[in-house]
């Protein structure tokens, strides 16, 4: 049986950039009326002006912070945790860190983890083995996420289903408290890793060689294929993560899957008996924000009081890769 860790989520805090209605979008790209709600789901999004990563994330971060009633002095290590980046150099974390105010009179490390939509998980699972109470006390996970910079406005899907965010959660050790971090799992099948793809940017097709191409340079996703995998493994992911656990994904007080997109959430609330409710979603105001779903979403339930202290938490959700993962946490 997994061994559960005292680990408390102190505060989080939200970053949202201009807020963009679908029928704005329709009018602006040519896109029938309400094609958006109809196929993406997704009724409004935000996206940036001019905002960057880094400052969206670090707005964030310091909403978290005051949320947590601690200072920069109390953070022992700051987690990026997107899949957007500002730059390939230096490392997301440092930027954030850097639009942080007053961080220049710290020195807490910055890592970056990109796991692309599941970032946010990967990070707090890798921050809940760190936290000992002693080297590191309190974790600063920061995710980050514009989407609306790398879509191809001529594809209709991707042009309505995607939103820019960043949120921030504190994450320390308190070895007295009711919160846990439960269990943390992942998995990655890398017969889906071509289902979704930015191909160009990178070594494969440097800038040099492969100038800005809209189709080269955008994502791009098989929907089809990777609804069938996550038909497919989900199932036999989570059927494994709970199998030494003593309650069922049924008794889970909340669930917060990735806002991947209409039809998967749909097909994901039909694998199981879920009570209403249950199933927390976001997407029709906010679209899929990248590995800032989860997280904006597991806020939203705790500032509209569906999610309460004690509560018992699935994040979960898949990502590029072909990835599944999943942490269970006692809110």
């Amino acid at each position: 049986m997994s061994k559960s860790k005292a680990i408390r989520i102190l505060g989080m805090g939200k970053y949202l950039p201009e807020r963009v209605s679908s029928s704005a979008l329709e009018i602006k790209y040519g896109i029938p009326h309400g094609w958006s709600v109809g196929h993406s789901g997704v009724e409004t999004r935000h996206q940036i002006d001019k905002e960057s990563c880094g400052f969206m994330g670090a707005r964030a971060a310091e909403k978290a912070i005051e949320n947590a009633n601690i200072t920069l002095a109390d953070i022992d290590l700051l987690i990026s945790a997107s899949a957007s980046f500002d730059y390939p150099l230096p490392n997301q974390a440092t930027m954030i860190k850097n639009e942080i105010e007053n961080s220049d009179n710290y020195s807490f490390p910055a890592i970056t983890i990109d796991s692309t939509c599941l970032s946010f998980v990967a990070a707090f699972d890798f921050a809940a083995r760190m936290l000992d109470g002693a080297q590191y006390k309190t974790i600063l996970v920061v995710t980050s996420e514009i989407s609306s910079k790398g879509i191809n406005t001529d594809n209709w899907e991707t042009t309505t289903l995607f939103g820019d965010a960043a949120v921030a959660a504190v994450l320390t050790f308190e070895p007295n408290s009711h919160s846990r971090f439960i269990k943390g799992a992942f998995q990655t099948f890398s017969e889906g890793l071509y289902d979704t793809i930015i191909e160009g940017g990178g070594i494969v097709n440097p800038p040099k060689e492969k100038p800005y191409d809209p189709i080269l340079h955008s994502f791009k996703m098989n929907g089809k294929n990777l609804l069938r995998m996550a038909i497919e493994k989900i199932p036999e992911f989570l059927n494994d993560f709970f199998s030494d656990l003593p309650i069922t994904i049924e008794e889970v007080d909340a669930i917060i899957p990735h806002q991947a997109s209409k039809s998967g959430l749909m097909i994901f609330k039909k694998l199981y008996r879920f009570k209403e409710g249950q199933v927390l979603e976001t997407l029709s105001k906010y679209g899929n924000c990248i590995a800032a779903s989860i997280p904006l979403t597991l806020l939203d339930g705790i500032e509209c009081g569906q999610i309460k202290r004690g509560d018992t938490c699935l994040l979960s959700g898949t990502s590029a890769g072909f990835s599944i993962g999943g942490i269970l946490i006692k809110y």
